[in-house]
């Protein structure tokens, strides 16, 4: 058996991520070759990816609509990768003209040889990605675009709390949200196994840390919340099916649950959610997962039920 994308599978059947290649950085005082500027750089996401909808949710927070353009891709990728075509919650590029992701890749860099990725950031400048380094892109946002924040912007990633949310990213990334990447295109049975109990420790740690406070770190929203939101909000949907990480439900988690549900009715969230998107990219784009393409019509949750959670500290 060979995983999704063979080129990520070790020799035991573990899924291991590939590096992302292009790592350049944003910079507030001009220290790196990409100065925070408004109106020059494009940000290209797919709304089902999960490392894509952290960016499309802080830019939308943090009010850079206007500074950092945006495109969505096709949710349902084929052999030629990423496209930007016309359809429900997509369109045409017509700003860079690309019809695929892939052409900006590698108009950068004509050998590229890894997966064309979202999310990614396109300079309209030096004509050439900037990154598509997705765990860089929303610190970048919110520590180096600072001049561009609305007023009132919320302190997504505050100083005094970074050491604790940069240790709590770390461990929700490996048994989370990458931790279910690790299960769902796992190629044997013992990594997918240490992949789904190492996944549903984490979960049943989270479920505990939030019994008694509404937020992750330091009582108020911050990035370490948005990074665990993006794979909460598609556990049920895609997760427990798709992906076998079935011991348990996003529903039968009553903190987790409740959590979840706290943040999707904020302001800035809901209307980044796109189930449409999340179920047909992941059935319909993964056919060693499933073949026949079919999506399925559930589950049926109710995202707008009372989370009684606004009394915690």
């Amino acid at each position: 058996m060979t995983s999704q994308f063979p080129a990520e599978t070790s020799a035991t059947g573990a899924f291991v991520r590939q590096k992302y290649q292009f790592q350049g950085r944003f910079s507030r005082d001009g220290s790196t070759p990409f100065p925070a500027e408004a109106g020059r750089y494009r940000l290209y996401v797919s709304l089902a990816c999960p490392w894509a909808h952290r960016a499309v949710i802080v830019r939308g927070l943090l009010g850079l609509e206007d500074t950092i353009g945006m495109a969505v891709v096709d949710p349902v990728r084929d052999e030629r990768g990423w496209a930007l075509r016309d359809g429900p919650g997509h369109s045409r590029d017509g700003v860079c003209g690309f019809e695929f992701l892939s052409e900006a890749y590698l108009r950068t860099d004509p050998g590229y040889q890894g997966r064309y990725t979202v999310p990614c950031i396109w300079d309209t400048v030096t004509e050439q990605l900037v990154t598509n380094n997705y765990p860089d892109i929303t610190l970048d946002f919110e520590t180096q675009f600072v001049d561009f924040h609305k007023p009132g912007a919320p302190d997504l990633y505050p100083e005094a709390l970074r050491p604790e949310i940069d240790a709590l990213n770390e461990v929700i990334y490996t048994d989370v949200n990458d931790g279910v990447y690790k299960a769902g295109f796992a190629a044997s049975q013992a990594p997918y196994e240490e992949a789904v109990t190492r996944l549903f420790a984490r979960l049943d740690a989270l479920e505990e840390h939030l019994a008694d406070r509404r937020y992750l770190v330091g009582g108020q929203l911050t990035e370490a919340d948005i990074r665990l939101f993006t794979t909460l909000v598609r556990f049920d949907a895609v997760y427990v099916g798709h992906f076998k990480c079935n011991l348990r439900r996003l529903v039968d988690y009553p903190n987790l649950w409740g959590y979840a549900r706290d943040l999707y009715q904020r302001p800035g969230f809901r209307e980044t959610v796109n189930f449409d998107h999340i179920k047909r990219h992941y059935y319909m784009t993964h056919e060693r997962l499933n073949p026949s393409g079919v999506v399925p019509l559930g589950p049926l949750t109710d995202w707008d039920a009372p989370h009684s959670r606004a009394e915690l500290p």
